[in-house]
């Protein structure tokens, strides 16, 4: 069953570090792109950070410097670091998996982990 399955969430204060993973079904890790994304309240839904199957990574703007994606192949496994947290960052993250990086270019989504970071 193709499935995404993220962990790692919870609530931290402001400079501080979480590591998220998101564990992937076979077909789904083969995907060209792998990403995170994050939705906070009242806001749209925006593109974190990507690693594609080469190992290229983009980021956004916003995180660029403090968080760090990761694929581990032998876990089917994508890992985003998050160290240097802002109230900001204050948002449900969920992982995809598609053909490119933006919401248009991912097929799979996982239910989403709720990082929290207080000032």
């Amino acid at each position: 069953q193709a499935q995404l399955v993220e962990s790692g969430g919870g609530s931290v204060q402001a400079g501080g570090s979480l590591r998220l993973s998101c564990a992937a079904s076979v077909v789904i890790y083969s995907s060209s792109c792998l990403a995170w994304f994050r939705q906070a309240p009242g806001r749209e839904r925006e593109v974190v950070a990507a690693i594609y199957r080469n190992g290229v990574t983009e980021y956004a703007n916003s995180v660029k410097g403090r968080f760090t994606i990761s694929r581990d192949n032998a876990k089917n496994t994508v890992v985003l670091q998050m160290n240097s947290l802002k109230p900001e960052d204050t948002a449900m993250y969920y992982c995809a998996a598609g053909r490119y990086w933006s919401e248009r270019g991912m097929d799979y989504w996982g239910k989403g982990t709720l990082v929290t970071v207080s000032s």
